[in-house]
């Protein structure tokens, strides 16, 4: 029997703009794979001048795209929120406790936190800091689905109040993320917008075997580095790559590096949205250890790991027959266990198994009646 369509409303930080961010690739993998199964979708985004500023996606063609400039801007989608299936707030939404609050009090259908930034919330949440969510909205919610996996999920539930934690790794489009034929322009890569935390790795995994190896060529690209970094000469710098040129990017690299935050390294079972986009290009990877890494990709055979410089210096000095072979390999992992389809499919598994709401109070009932009669429906928004 054929399963109606879901209507679903995503309120995340990004979809048009990439800049800055790991949301956008994110969501647009996802959407795009749910889109493909058949189901409705509208992306509402906040209005921010820095993302407005650098937009490489306005109109895509498997959602509905709207921006809203504050909360009251929500208001026209009052309707819309209330008739859907499934509504999806995801972290760093600007105003994330009161848009969560606002979805939670409209919302007939699903509810979910979408976490691109679980050990991040986390962190902030253990130092009384609510900046896009709070351990009262997180209960509210009826599935908190986290970047992170592994016992992070023990402690939403147990800790934080989420009724159902479950583990929503990042996906790639395998459409978008192939291996090009292009002449290896850089010998390491890396692609990531700058984090102090991150900082400190990227300085030992690439700026110092950059200064090791003169001869060798190094990319790092990405936005907000400060002005006062001394890259070595023969370290490339690119401001942005947009999604467009990712594919190109990285088949252009010989090996890439993965770089994780310190909060991620901390919590484990955090993959990169990066990590599974370089290994779509069937780049090797050479990341930083952390918890969990070899549940995605075998150690020496699917990736490689890299404590200090040294071993990032005898990766690139020493070319080895093995290189094309782990690049084949993770590529062959990531779209087989990792690509969007499968993430969509997983996550529309669990939104039809959550139990209907039970029916809301006749008091809170004739109030909505009574708020919906004092507004004009929606013009043009129709499932």
């Amino acid at each position: 029997m054929t399963r109606r369509p879901l209507r679903i409303v995503c309120l995340g930080l990004s979809l048009s703009s990439s800049w800055g961010n790991g949301h956008a690739t994110t969501y647009r993998a996802l959407l795009k794979a749910l889109a493909a199964r058949g189901h409705w979708i509208l992306f509402l985004e906040r209005e921010v001048p820095w993302y407005a500023a650098n937009r490489d996606l306005s109109e895509p063609d498997y959602c509905r795209l709207h921006f809203y400039r504050d909360l009251a801007g929500l208001e026209r989608w009052q309707d819309v929120v209330a008739e859907a299936d499934v509504v999806i707030v995801g972290s760093y939404v600007p105003d994330g406790v009161e848009v969560g609050a606002w979805v939670q009090r409209n919302a007939r259908g699903v509810t979910a936190f979408y976490d691109i930034d679980t050990p991040v919330t986390i962190a902030k949440l253990a130092r009384g800091e609510f900046e896009y969510v709070s351990p009262a909205v997180i209960s509210g919610y009826d599935l908190y689905l986290s970047f992170t996996g592994g016992p992070t999920l023990d402690l939403l539930e147990s800790r934080y109040g989420a009724r159902r934690a479950l583990p929503l790794y990042c996906s790639v489009d395998p459409e978008s993320y192939v291996p090009l034929d292009l002449p290896k322009r850089w010998d390491l890569s890396y692609l990531g917008t700058y984090s102090p935390d991150r900082q400190p790795t990227l300085e030992r995994l690439l700026l110092e075997p950059a200064r090791r190896l003169p001869d060798r060529r190094f990319v790092v690209a990405g936005p907000q580095y400060p002005q006062d970094i001394a890259w070595p000469a023969n370290v490339e710098r690119i401001e942005h790559c947009p999604p467009a040129d990712h594919a190109a990017f990285y088949s252009a690299s010989r090996f890439t590096l993965n770089v994780t935050r310190a909060d991620m390294i901390a919590a484990g079972w955090s993959p990169s949205v990066r990590l599974f986009e370089a290994a779509a290009c069937s780049v090797p990877v050479i990341s930083d250890r952390w918890d969990g890494i070899e549940s995605l990709l075998r150690p020496g055979e699917e990736i490689l790991l890299a404590e200090e410089s040294g071993a990032v210096v005898d990766i690139l000095a020493n070319p080895d027959m093995l290189e094309a072979a782990i690049g084949r390999a993770a590529r062959t992992r990531i779209l087989r266990e990792h690509g969007a389809a499968h993430r969509a499919a997983q996550l529309e598994t669990w939104l039809r198994a959550v139990p209907a709401h039970a029916p809301k109070t006749e008091e809170l009932a004739e109030r909505e009646v009574e708020e919906r009669q004092e507004k004009t429906r929606n013009e043009g928004v129709a499932w």
